[in-house]
């Protein structure tokens, strides 16, 4: 009997933000090599960036069981050929379940998680990117110890009332634990909707 997926589900917001990242990573990204997608979440920005940089071969993860399907039925729906099947990748656990990637992509994680997700991130990270690769980062970020807007500062005090362990990251401090892997912050983009996205280098 054929494997039966579930429909696949739309983000609004991620709609509304996948072609102001993709514009991003068209500067950033490599020409060819691998991308690896750090919690795709639905799957959205995965498919639509394979699809616009058909040359580089894109690797979609998240830890959740429901987002894996997800991903795993828009991309089977989306018939490319650049973009693998997902992988469950926790950050806390590792080693990470690959190898080598020549670059690394992360969307809306580390404000609805803990901050030993972003320590987890950049361990991982250190790990398995390729000494030249960028690693992109998008979210709200607060910037020397102030948020952006008003709306993030009311977006952080709901996300800690949700969950205690998630908030707002202040740069500097994202930026700080990146350092201690080499890693050092080489652009800030601003985004609509008071998002950033940041990338960090090697060096």
């Amino acid at each position: 009997m054929p494997q039966v997926h579930p429909s696949p589900v739309r983000n609004a917001a991620a709609e509304r933000n996948k072609e102001p990242i993709l514009d991003v990573l068209q500067r950033v990204l490599p020409g060819t090599g691998t991308v690896l997608e750090i919690a795709s979440g639905t799957g959205q920005h995965v498919v639509h960036f394979a699809r616009a940089l058909p040359e580089l071969i894109w690797q979609p993860s998240d830890a959740e069981s429901r987002a894996l399907a997800w991903i795993e039925s828009l991309v089977d729906a989306s018939a490319l050929v650049n973009v693998r099947m997902p992988l469950r990748l926790d950050v806390h656990e590792q080693p990470w379940p690959l190898r080598r990637v020549d670059a690394v992509v992360c969307i809306n994680m580390i404000h609805i998680a803990p901050w030993t997700a972003t320590e987890a991130l950049f361990r991982g990270i250190d790990s398995v990117l390729d000494a030249a690769g960028p690693l992109v980062l998008y979210g709200p970020y607060r910037r020397d110890g102030r948020h952006t807007a008003p709306s993030n500062d009311a977006f952080d005090l709901d996300l800690r009332a949700r969950n205690a362990e998630w908030g707002v990251r202040d740069l500097g401090d994202v930026a700080a634990e990146a350092g201690k892997y080499g890693f050092t912050l080489d652009e800030v983009v601003e985004m609509p909707a008071n998002n950033l996205t940041v990338v960090f280098r090697r060096g």
